[in-house]
């Protein structure tokens, strides 16, 4: 298998966490959300290396990554804000809090703001009904939303990073 990997990267938390899990490629999904965990994202080189070390391909890793929703193959802004897109939050103006925030920030879904500060995802459900409309920002949720609320909250992260 071809080493398409950098020399220069640090892979010792990797194999730490080949170790801990095995090196089975059955431990795929485990050790990607590790990986992911540790990294924000899985980098490319990271999953070549990966790949070599449990015997498959990375077309076969970056298939699994790309399946589940879950996984990201770039990096994400501080702020990673989750808008849900379930029915409750549909039928109670969902679109219309995205679009607030789409426009505020000026990217659209799976985009990252040019200052790194937040990256912007849509999502099927996030499993908060009862507050719907509802976005949620690092496992923050925010509920009964209004684009202006939506527009505040943001405005409010962003000054604290001032």
């Amino acid at each position: 298998m071809q080493d398409n990997y950098t020399d220069n990267t640090d892979y010792s938390s990797v194999e730490e966490i080949i170790l801990e899990n095995g090196s089975n490629k059955t431990n795929l999904i485990t050790i990607l959300q590790r990986v992911q965990s540790d990294y924000g994202y899985l980098p490319n080189d990271i999953i070549y290396y990966t790949a070599n070390r449990l015997g498959i391909s990375p077309a076969d890793i970056i298939g699994v990554a790309t399946f589940y929703s879950q996984f990201r193959l770039k990096p994400i802004g501080k702020y990673l804000i989750m808008s849900c897109q379930g029915t409750a939050c549909h039928v109670n103006s969902s679109e219309t809090v995205l679009k607030s925030i789409s426009d505020y920030l000026g990217i659209e879904d799976g985009e990252t703001t040019d200052d790194g500060l937040f990256t912007l995802q849509k999502v099927a459900c996030l499993g908060c009904c009862s507050l719907a409309p509802v976005i949620m920002i690092n496992g923050e949720a925010y509920g009964n939303l209004t684009a202006e609320k939506a527009v505040a909250i943001l405005r409010e992260l962003k000054e604290k990073e001032v």
